[in-house]
């Protein structure tokens, strides 16, 4: 496949020789007018096939996202650890996290939702049944939402046991009992290594917290990790020293803005799906009616309604504050994490050329992370942090074993 600007092969972390012919060839591209890129796209390609050809070699720093990222203190290409480690033990738990963390991750990613004595935790369901033992401790509250309940009772429940059931061949005696963790708690972790992850923290139905925007400003502050301009940190070791240290992500356009009015020099986020509350489908015909055995097909199957909605998205996050959007996307294998294919070429492309970053949820395979670079990834959330690592030329220094064993685990 031959390169343009915008649609790259896996990053190659060298400086190029010819990197200032090869941006000025491509800067010349980005002056033209967008209705025009589709046929300058052609030409410049066959430009700079030209120009990679007769040098053999490739820059990373022609990669725009690169240049978005370098502009908002982002690490490229971004280790989003979803969940933590959350592959190898159970998600938005105390392993979890210090894996990532272990690992190299640049990012801790988690989920915040509020308390009913306003306590701020890392949890994703918004009810606790499929990742604790609820029914057990509390039958008749087993489908209650997670703000229905106070810090103490939360912290009764088991968080780690549903793991070792779930995935036998990586379950560990020591998971069992495993606690919901608080944001301080994981702050807590993020600062407690020889690697400073930074912090990706998405407001989860936020609706049902009102106000968790302020709240969450508040408890960033009072940690220390707002309202400073850190030092740049050399390379993506130490991302928790670097301007874009806290990531704010949400799929809630009303949250979107309340977290700019709040923090607005915080780097955010737009996670985009199809569907209700989202990017209007092509078609609306929900997954009961429409003949496909697996959801994974049935996302697959889904389109945007037109590119124009798809732009309007764009255009809307990015007048809203966004520096970045986290798009879905459609895995090779399928499986649960699979979902619409958000990630198309012109679509990273076209968020680029809007001056934002593509981080897209949830890869986990080299297959989709080679596939998924070469369209424009800038990132990507992943639950299998080593793998991501290894595929971005970073490997993990220590094992997963070792690194549980020596925390305890």
């Amino acid at each position: 496949m031959f390169l343009t600007q915008h649609h790259r092969a896996q990053p190659l972390f060298v400086q190029s020789p010819v990197h200032t012919r090869n941006k000025q060839i491509m800067q010349g591209f980005s002056r033209l007018p967008f209705h025009t890129r589709p046929l300058t796209r052609l030409l410049a390609t066959a430009v700079m096939a030209g120009v990679m050809l007769s040098t053999g070699t490739a820059s990373a720093a022609e990669a725009p996202g690169k240049v978005l990222s370098e502009k908002n203190g982002l690490p490229w290409p971004a280790v989003i650890a979803h969940r933590g480690a959350s592959f190898d033990a159970p998600e938005e738990t105390t392993p979890a996290y210090i894996l990532a963390r272990d690992l190299g991750a640049d990012y801790l990613e988690m989920d915040i939702q509020r308390t009913r004595d306003g306590v701020l935790i890392a949890l994703h369901d918004d009810t606790l049944d499929r990742t604790t033992n609820i029914a057990q401790v509390y039958p008749k509250r087993s489908k209650d939402p997670v703000s229905t309940f106070t810090l103490a009772e939360l912290k009764e429940l088991d968080a780690g046991t549903w793991f070792n059931k779930a995935y036998p061949a990586r379950a560990r005696d020591s998971y069992a009992g495993l606690q919901i963790l608080t944001l301080d708690e994981v702050i807590d972790i993020a600062e407690g290594g020889a690697n400073k992850p930074g912090l990706y923290i998405e407001t989860k139905v936020p609706t049902q917290f009102p106000g968790i925007e302020a709240d969450l400003k508040k408890a960033l502050a009072k940690r220390g990790w707002l309202g400073q301009r850190p030092a740049a940190a050399a390379g993506n070791v130490n991302v928790a020293h670097m301007p874009g240290r806290v990531v704010l992500q949400t799929f809630d356009k009303s949250s979107l803005v309340l977290l700019q009015k709040e923090m607005p020099k915080v780097p955010k986020v737009l996670l985009l799906w199809i569907g209700e509350g989202s990017i209007e489908p092509k078609s609306t015909v929900p997954f009961k009616d429409s003949g496909f055995k697996d959801k994974a097909s049935y996302y697959a199957s889904q389109e945007i309604k037109s590119q124009e909605e798809f732009v309007a998205w764009i255009d809307w996050a990015k007048a809203h504050g966004a520096i970045g959007t986290g798009p879905s996307s459609q895995l090779t294998d399928g499986g649960d994490q699979s979902y619409m294919d958000l990630v198309k070429p012109w679509m990273n492309n076209l968020t680029h050329d809007k001056g934002m970053v593509v981080h897209p949820y949830t890869v986990d395979e080299a297959v989709d992370f080679k596939k998924i670079s070469t369209d424009g990834a800038d990132g990507f959330f992943t639950n299998r942090t080593p793998e991501l690592l290894k595929f971005y030329g970073r490997p993990a220094k220590d094992s997963i074993e070792s690194i549980l064993k020596r925390n305890g685990y």
